[in-house]
């Protein structure tokens, strides 16, 4: 397993659970500097991304892109999947796909969170599963024309109403027929949904491709109660070997969730 930082570049979403804020040349270079396997950005847009420079960045601290947020379309426009207004969901596709596109030129897969959406009043349920399934399948297409896999990220309740759990989330996908997209399992979100963390990544172990590595409160791990080692201990039972990615609050500031979140990955992932 590897370690990644996230690092956002959307204003609007300040105060989030991302760790880096300064920009991205100063998020490398503390990645680099702490010991990071990779960098996980959440941008406002595809086109706020330059896949030059940050391959440059790439190179010269000697981290990888483990994966791309697109978030920015909700916090920034409120654009999302399963809205009732045809327009807005076209802009919210044309929006996850330009990400998908500019991830897949940085060796790195989309993430879909809160720009999936919810069922609103006055839509049938079917209808917005319907809307979401649509959509999966023009970015699963994408995503394997971009050389990658998609990730689909289950919220907790509080944030969505479409799927809370990875088991769930997973049978969808299976339903769907989506060979290309794998689930985002945060460990914030799994806390408050799942009966038990290690059982679910063991059931929804065929689509998992993306961990998100947080404690129960949000913070880095460590800082809240989850207990870790059985998880970890369920993620190596079924061979994963992805990144484990810190999107957490950055408390008490960035540079100690930082050092805490990396400290905490070695304990774990390599216990003496």
């Amino acid at each position: 397993m590897k370690s990644a930082i996230t690092v956002s570049l959307v204003p609007q979403a300040k105060g989030g659970p991302f760790v880096f804020w300064d920009g991205l040349d100063a998020a490398f270079k503390s990645a680099q500097n702490l010991g990071f396997n990779a960098v996980e950005i959440f941008p406002p847009a595809a086109d706020a991304l330059d896949a030059a420079q940050i391959r440059g960045l790439m190179d010269k601290h000697q981290l990888a892109v483990a994966a791309v947020g697109t978030g920015g379309g909700w916090v920034a426009h409120q654009w999302h999947l399963c809205h009732p207004e045809p327009e807005i969901r076209s802009q919210a596709r044309s929006f996850v796909r330009a990400m998908i596109r500019r991830a897949g030129e940085l060796g790195a897969p989309a993430i879909l969170g809160s720009m999936q959406g919810r069922v609103l009043p006055g839509i049938e349920r079917e209808q917005a599963l319907e809307w979401l399934r649509e959509a999966l399948s023009e970015f699963d297409a994408e995503a394997s024309q971009a050389g990658q896999v998609f990730l689909y990220e289950p919220l907790n309740r509080y944030e969505t109403n479409l799927f809370n759990r990875s088991p769930d989330a997973a049978a969808f996908l299976d339903a769907a027929g989506l060979p290309n997209t794998r689930i985002l399992a945060d460990l914030f979100h799994m806390n408050i949904e799942e009966a038990s963390i290690p059982d679910a990544l063991k059931a929804s172990a065929h689509r998992l491709g993306h961990v998100h590595f947080a404690d129960s409160n949000r913070q880095a791990v460590g800082f809240g109660h989850t207990h870790m080692p059985p998880i970890l201990d369920a993620l190596r039972s079924v061979n994963y070997s992805g990144f484990l990615s810190a999107e957490i609050l950055p408390l008490p500031d960035s540079e100690t969730a930082a050092r805490q979140t990396l400290a905490a990955f070695r304990a774990l992932v390599n216990p003496r």
